[in-house]
């Protein structure tokens, strides 16, 4: 289960903006996903909580939103990072993301009490806009599939 190397993106976004319900470490309610590299892709792993189930035995749909959301912002993160020279174990403060658009297709039902893991793809689109392909898988069965076009965050939200 532990395809990835290295430091989770998150874990090096400044305290400031290290809130978010889907993937900020200080956000205590929150589900805390973590972004890493695995070779040119990037993977985000995550169990769904007991009350996270549309009907019994499956993933509320919004969850997966979520978890394709915040996987697709980490992702442009580490994206960026690295293009900067940087890799989140360096120390350096990432560029921080937001979504500006996310699309989501739902492939089966997504079962529950199993580890899902995101994989995504990054695409420029421009120096301050990325897109992310990703698929989510429970298992080796693909649940779904996502975009997010992500922005650099801009000034005034600081």
């Amino acid at each position: 289960m532990n395809e990835y190397r290295g430091k989770a993106i998150q874990d090096v976004y400044p305290d400031d903006f290290a809130w978010c319900y889907g993937c900020g470490r200080l956000n205590k309610n929150g589900h805390h996903f973590q972004t890493y590299w695995q070779g040119n892709e990037t993977i985000t792993m995550y169990k769904p909580e007991q009350e996270h189930i549309a009907v019994p035995g499956f993933v509320y749909g919004g969850i997966i939103a979520s978890f394709i959301d915040c996987h697709g912002t980490g992702s442009a993160s580490l994206a960026l990072h690295r293009k900067n020279g940087y890799e989140p174990e360096d120390g350096v403060e990432p560029p921080r993301f937001v979504t500006a658009s996310l699309k989501v297709d739902f492939i089966k039902p997504t079962p529950h009490n199993i580890t899902l893991k995101a994989v995504g793809k990054i695409t420029e689109i421009h120096p301050k806009r990325w897109k992310i392909d990703t698929e989510v898988f429970a298992n080796n069965t693909l649940c779904a599939k996502g975009e997010v076009v992500a922005v650099v965050m801009p000034k005034t939200f600081k």
